[in-house]
C-alpha cells in the first residue's frame, strides 16, 4: 500500500530526496564520514552549504544585496528576531492579522514595540485576505509583515503587497518555493524548513543588506542577524544535516524545472481537491473565501461532525495520513506541499467521493 502524508509539518519530503540521503547516511561521497558527523568548518560540510546556499539562490533569484542564513529556532524566534532587528529605533511596526500565525507574531512583536494592526480578517474567522485598500498602513511603520500563507486556517495571499519604501517582511514558512516571487520586493523573508524545504530544526532568512546591523546595542549575538550574515551563518554550528536535506531537495525542485514548473503542479493539485469539496454537494465544506483557498493547506469540514472519526480512521487504513484538522478547529486538513506528489490528491479525492456517497 503506498503511504501519502497530508500532515502540515513536519511534511512529506520527496522520495527521491530520502532515498539520496539514505545512501549516503554512513558515507557522503567517499569521505568515510555522515553528513551529521562532519565539521561544520570541514571542507566537505561547508561546500555542501555553499551549493545549498547557491541552489535557493538559483531557484528564487536572490539579487546579491541580500544575505541568505541559515538559522535555528523555528519561524516563531523570528517572530522576536525580526522586531529586533528592524525597528531601526522606530516606535511602531505594522502587522496584518489573517490568523493564527499572524496572531502568534503579533503578539511577540507588542513586546517591543506598538504594533499597528493595518488589516485583519477576525470578523470572519480568518476566512479571506483582507482587500488591500482597506489597509490603514502608517508610512513612518519601521516595516510591515505580513503571513503570505496561514496554515491553519488555509487562506493565502495570491498577490504581494505593494508598501512603498517601509520594508515588507513576510513569513514564508509554508509556501516558500511553490509558486514564484520576486524577492526584491521583500525586506525579508523568513520560513521554517519543516514544509517544503527540509526536516524541523532549520530556519531560513532572506534579507537586504541595508536592514542588517541596525540592531540596537547590548542585543545577544545570537538574535542579531549581522552575527549571521558576517560569519556565514557559522558564528556557532548551524544544523548541519537539516542544511544538507534542503540542499538536496533545492536540486531536486532544479531537475525538475524549478519553482514555475512546481507552481504549475501545485495549482493542478490545488484545482482537483478543491473540485472534489465544491462538487460534493455540500457533504464536504471549505471554510475559506474561494478567492483566498491555499494551495498548500486544504481546511475542509464534513457535513456530520460525528462522522469525523470514521473519515480519519478510514483514510488511515487507506494509507492517507494526517488529515486530521487542527486541534484549534477542528474538521480536516490536506496539506498539499512540494512533496505530495499528484498522485497523493488523487487518492485522497477518490476516498472522499467513496465516503461521500457511503454517508450521504
Amino acid at each position: 500500500m503506498t503511504i501519502y502524508n497530508f500532515s502540515a509539518g513536519p511534511a512529506v519530503l520527496p522520495k527521491e530526496v530520502l532515498q539520496q540521503a539514505q545512501a549516503e547516511l554512513i558515507d557522503w561521497h567517499g569521505s568515510g564520514m555522515s553528513v551529521m558527523e562532519m565539521s561544520h568548518r570541514g571542507k566537505e560540510y561547508m561546500g555542501i552549504q555553499a551549493q545549498a546556499e547557491a541552489d535557493l539562490r538559483e531557484l528564487m533569484g536572490i539579487p546579491v544585496n541580500y544575505k541568505v542564513l541559515f538559522l535555528q529556532g523555528g519561524a516563531s524566534l523570528q517572530f522576536s528576531m525580526v522586531p529586533l532587528n528592524l525597528l531601526r529605533g522606530k516606535l511602531s511596526a505594522d502587522y496584518v492579522n489573517t490568523g493564527e500565525w499572524s496572531k502568534k507574531a503579533i503578539s511577540e512583536a507588542k513586546k517591543f514595540s506598538y504594533v499597528n494592526v493595518v488589516a485583519s480578517s477576525a470578523d470572519k474567522n480568518f476566512s479571506y485576505v483582507p482587500a488591500f485598500d482597506t489597509w490603514k498602513l502608517d508610512k513612518d511603520a519601521a516595516y510591515v509583515h505580513y503571513t503570505p500563507n496561514e496554515t491553519i486556517g488555509g487562506v493565502e495571499f495570491n498577490w504581494v503587497p505593494d508598501v512603498g519604501n517601509v520594508p515588507l517582511v513576510a513569513d514564508m514558512s509554508s509556501c516558500i518555493l511553490s509558486r514564484s516571487v520576486d524577492v526584491s520586493k521583500f525586506g525579508l523573508i523568513y520560513a521554517g524548513a519543516q514544509k517544503n524545504i527540509g526536516p524541523a530544526g532549520l530556519t531560513i532568512v532572506i534579507v537586504r543588506d541595508d536592514l542588517v546591523g541596525l540592531a540596537p546595542s547590548g542585543l545577544p549575538a545570537l538574535l542579531d542577524y549581522k552575527t549571521y550574515a558576517d560569519n556565514d551563518s557559522m558564528y556557532n554550528t548551524p544544523p548541519t544535516y537539516g542544511i544538507y536535506i534542503a540542499g538536496l531537495v533545492f536540486q531536486m525542485l532544479k531537475r525538475r524545472g524549478g519553482i514555475a514548473a512546481m507552481e504549475k503542479t501545485n495549482i493542478a493539485k490545488a484545482k482537483l481537491l478543491y473540485a472534489a469539496i465544491d462538487a460534493s454537494k455540500g457533504f464536504y465544506h471549505c471554510p475559506v473565501a474561494t478567492s483566498d483557498r491555499s494551495r498548500m493547506n486544504v481546511p475542509f469540514t464534513l457535513k456530520d461532525a460525528n462522522l469525523d472519526g470514521d473519515f480519519v480512521k478510514q483514510a488511515d487504513a487507506r494509507g492517507l495520513l494526517q488529515l486530521k484538522g487542527h486541534r484549534s478547529v477542528g474538521g480536516m486538513r490536506a496539506s498539499i506541499y512540494n512533496a505530495m506528489p499528484l498522485e497523493g490528491v488523487q487518492a485522497l479525492v477518490e476516498f472522499m467521493s467513496e465516503f461521500a456517497k457511503l454517508h450521504a
